[in-house]
């Protein structure tokens, strides 16, 4: 009698350690889930700040100068395509991809207006672009240490997720993978600047 008491006792005790380990590594889970969701919604941040810096950009060189008038649309289409890309949760690889192609097409529209802007000294003369400019490059450079942070606390879930035996839990509870942001294509090469 003493014996199978004891036998049950101790399955008992291991039985809630094991409940206290999956209890422990889903929350573990949970944590790191809402750090890439916080990771992800600092991205956004910046972006945002990007977006609302550039109305600002446009209308100081609109208002400095006559220039293309097909670049300045390209700008205002772009700024508003990424206004379209949002999410209230860190993203899937799919809408991960649409979101940094619309923030591509920015960028480059960006890049197509400063490149127009070397034509016209008046305009990099004036105070007001140039602290938008300064602005701006501090944003590109906000952006990329967001996206780093980003990517290390999509690292850390991903290899949390994926340690046995917390990939079984994982599994079990539908806590999926995070996608990482990556490279353009093309981005291996430097940018060509023509005036």
């Amino acid at each position: 009698m003493k014996i199978v008491a004891i036998g049950i006792l101790v399955l008992l005790l291991i039985a809630g350690a094991l409940a206290m380990f999956g209890v422990g590594q889903y929350n573990r889970l949970v944590g790191l889930d809402e750090s890439v969701d916080a990771a992800w919604a600092q991205v956004e941040n910046v972006y945002q700040r990007r977006a609302d810096l550039v109305p600002n950009l446009v209308a100081t060189v609109k208002g400095s100068a006559e220039f293309e008038q097909d670049t300045l649309t390209a700008v205002v289409e772009a700024r508003g395509k990424v206004g379209q890309v949002t999410f209230d949760h860190a993203p899937t690889a799919a809408e991960l991809e649409q979101f940094q192609q619309a923030q591509d097409g920015l960028s480059s529209a960006l890049s197509r207006l400063l490149v127009v802007v070397e034509r016209y000294p008046d305009i990099k003369s004036t105070e007001a672009f140039r602290d938008l400019q300064v602005q701006l490059e501090g944003t590109e450079n906000r952006i990329a240490v967001e996206r780093n942070r980003f990517n290390e606390v999509a690292r850390g879930y991903n290899t949390a997720r994926r340690s046995f035996p917390t990939v079984l839990l994982a599994n079990l509870f539908g806590f999926a993978e995070r996608p990482y942001f990556e490279a353009t294509t093309g981005a291996e090469a430097a940018p060509v600047v023509e005036f």
